[in-house]
């Protein structure tokens, strides 16, 4: 790094900061956002929620692990949340241009000039964090070669339609016969269901998921503001008429709620670590989870028939719903983790359990 150019990451509200580049040398803007995750940058930067944010790593030290090789199962990767880094940049505080890891194949550096993503190091990350916690997540760009750039909100795009993939694709052959309606879906999660002998039918964002033969119906993650995605809202309005179970995580959280008919709204930082507590509605049952979401459902405007079922510990914030008779419900936060506590994880089961209960009544009647 001693050789590295210098660049500039610039917040809406006139901040200036000056560091070393290191990643791809250009320009770029996006929302700046931070995660206290102190492991998991390959599963963090190939995250599709991520998509059109500059993402500030709390922890002092990154690159150190390096970036490991591809490594491919059922035509998804093994070790990578998606096919691709989807951060617009990265800004760290120490970037190790030197790694030692026993799978690395590459260097942070280097995976993300094969993307172009810019990464900026030499910041002081903490007290940037300190600066988006009082005044919020705010729009940023980093300038190269004073290359300047407008900035750019990408909560105003439909991110889900970026992200989301344009045709059907199917995996496993399991026993019971799940849709997965991608909305930026992270591959950890198709992991989690072909453990648990399911065929998986993976369909994009705004697909007709209703004209198919389905057993139990899944709500992906994804980025940005859940009131884009009119036609998966639409699609999901017509399910909740129906008693097939469904489950949401994060984005599709969201969505849930949305369709049932209540709203959402976005959150000051949002929620993006690896230590969020959320609680059992009515238990004392805590547990600890992995987040990355910018928005929250409005709990006050669910109908009657709909109920929270985790709630946020930090700030008392929806982490999840329920309906009070049927099988459905949903996490904010990321049972399949990657990176992450894995505590959770049961979630995936409690739905395929639904799912074979809603298959014995249905041969039953």
């Amino acid at each position: 790094m001693e050789n590295s150019k210098l660049v500039k990451l610039i917040l809406e509200d006139g901040t200036e900061i000056q560091g070393q580049s290191f990643g791809a040398h250009m320009s770029v803007a996006g929302e700046v956002v931070f995660s206290t995750a102190m492991t998991g940058y390959p599963e963090n930067l190939t995250d599709p929620s991520f998509a059109g944010q500059i993402l500030v790593l709390t922890y002092p030290i990154v690159g150190n692990y390096g970036v490991p090789g591809e490594d491919l199962y059922e035509s998804i990767s093994k070790i990578f949340e998606s096919d691709k880094i989807h951060i617009a940049g990265l800004v760290v505080n120490y970037y190790s241009d030197e790694h030692s890891h026993w799978n690395a194949a590459k260097s942070l550096g280097d995976w993300l000039k094969e993307y172009n993503i810019p990464g900026i190091a030499g910041v002081d990350t903490r007290m940037l964090t300190k600066i988006l916690r009082e005044k919020g997540a705010m729009l940023g760009k980093i300038v190269a070669d004073e290359q300047d750039v407008p900035l750019h909100d990408p909560n105003l795009d439909n991110l889900v339609a970026q992200v989301s993939p344009p045709e059907v694709k199917h995996y496993g052959q399991g026993q019971h016969k799940i849709v997965l309606v991608d909305c930026g879906t992270k591959t950890n999660i198709i992991r989690c269901f072909l453990e648990r002998d399911v065929e998986l039918i993976r369909v994009p964002w705004d697909y007709d998921f209703t004209t198919l033969d389905y057993d139990g119906l899944f709500l992906s993650n994804g980025p940005g503001d859940p009131k884009m995605c009119e036609a998966t809202i639409h699609n999901l309005q017509k399910a909740l008429q129906q008693d097939k179970p469904i489950f949401g995580i994060c984005l599709g959280s969201q969505l849930m709620g949305l369709a049932a008919g209540g709203d959402t709204f976005k959150l000051k930082y949002g929620h993006r670590s690896h230590n969020q507590p959320v609680r059992l509605s009515g238990t004392q049952r805590s547990y600890i989870t992995s987040q990355n979401h910018g928005f929250a459902v409005d709990t006050d405007t669910l109908p009657a028939e709909w109920t929270m079922l985790f709630e946020n510990l930090n700030d008392g914030t929806c982490e999840g719903i329920k309906h009070k008779t049927k099988p459905f419900f949903s996490t904010q936060f990321h049972p399949e983790a990657a990176g992450g506590p894995q505590d959770t994880e049961f979630m995936f089961d409690d739905f395929i359990e639904a799912v074979k209960e809603y298959k014995a009544a249905g041969k039953q009647g």
